[in-house]
């Protein structure tokens, strides 16, 4: 027996976040819609709190979406928080933007299965992920060690320098005469 399945739409929810890459740690927002005006309420979120509001500068990396696209969008970004920098990123190199990492793991990990009964179970959903992301986070620490001396070789075992591969080579016997 076929039994087909009913789908009915129940509307779309845009998620916006911002990563601080310092602390590991995810701040973001549902909106019903992108567009200029919620991007602006993420960017007063982030804004606002410490430590970016007192910070002397703050990067925001951006993709080029349309509502971050171009220099109107980082001059906005500025007039509205002066410590604010938007930096773009090419076209197409989505994995150099941290944020858009999260957001595979939020596809992966929080909308799989994507069967919600409404927005407020997908809204609850994100912030729930977004929470635990937070609690359990662990920001990489690069730690740098100097270089350990590499060992001289035997001279023995020292490669021949292509200067004296191609001199042996070029010599040739011809009737018992070097050439």
């Amino acid at each position: 027996m076929r039994v087909e399945s009913e789908y009915s739409r129940g509307g779309t929810l845009a998620y916006f976040a911002a990563y601080d890459v310092h602390r590991a740690q995810v701040i973001g927002r549902c909106e019903p819609s992108t567009g200029i005006v919620p991007f602006t309420r993420l960017t007063e979120q982030v804004m606002t709190t410490e430590p970016y509001a007192s910070a002397r500068r703050v990067f925001w990396v951006v993709d080029n979406g349309a509502s971050h696209r171009g220099w109107a969008a980082a001059a906005r970004l500025n007039d509205a928080w002066p410590t604010a920098h938007m930096v773009h990123l090419p076209v197409h190199a989505s994995w150099l933007n941290q944020v858009e990492i999260y957001f595979s793991a939020v596809q992966r990990k929080a909308l799989v299965p994507d069967d919600f009964l409404d927005l407020d179970e997908v809204e609850q959903r994100l912030l729930s992920f977004q929470d635990r992301y937070n609690a359990t986070r662990a920001p990489v620490r690069l730690e740098v060690h100097p270089r350990r001396p590499q060992p001289t070789p035997h001279p023995d075992r020292l490669p021949r320098s292509p200067r004296t591969a191609t001199a042996g080579s070029m010599t040739r016997r011809t009737n018992g005469q070097d050439h």
